[in-house]
């Protein structure tokens, strides 16, 4: 939702070569760049400035092109019931903001194994 956060997210996957990161700055773009790109995860805000997160994530599931790719929510609404909502959209986990690097890499790495595991064929 802001280049800083952006930037940090940046900096957390350059540490591993074998990611590759695709941004966006807003959901409409965001969603036309999973269909296109087909990334193995997609990390993504809650508060994008065109839609809401939770908004384009149902676009996602409905569209069998991305409907198999794992969503990490990436979210300031920090909140049980924030949380818990999100979960129920249907995100594959939660992450709060402020970034804490364990529980960032944690969720990502969970993700892209159960993506692995889960490619479409």
């Amino acid at each position: 939702d802001n280049p800083a956060n952006r930037e940090l997210v940046e900096q957390l996957i350059a540490r591993h070569t074998e990611l590759r990161l695709l941004t966006a700055v807003n959901g409409q773009l965001g969603i036309a760049l999973a269909r296109t790109a087909q990334p193995e995860v997609i990390v993504m805000d809650i508060n994008l400035p065109d839609i809401s997160g939770v908004d384009a994530l149902k676009i996602l599931r409905d569209d069998p092109a991305t409907a198999h790719i794992p969503v990490i929510a990436l979210s300031a609404n920090a909140m049980p019931r924030d949380i818990e909502k999100g979960m129920q959209a249907g995100f594959f986990r939660y992450v709060t903001k402020p970034i804490k690097l364990d529980e960032f890499m944690d969720a990502l790495n969970v993700a892209l194994a159960f993506a692995r595991v889960n490619r479409r064929q």
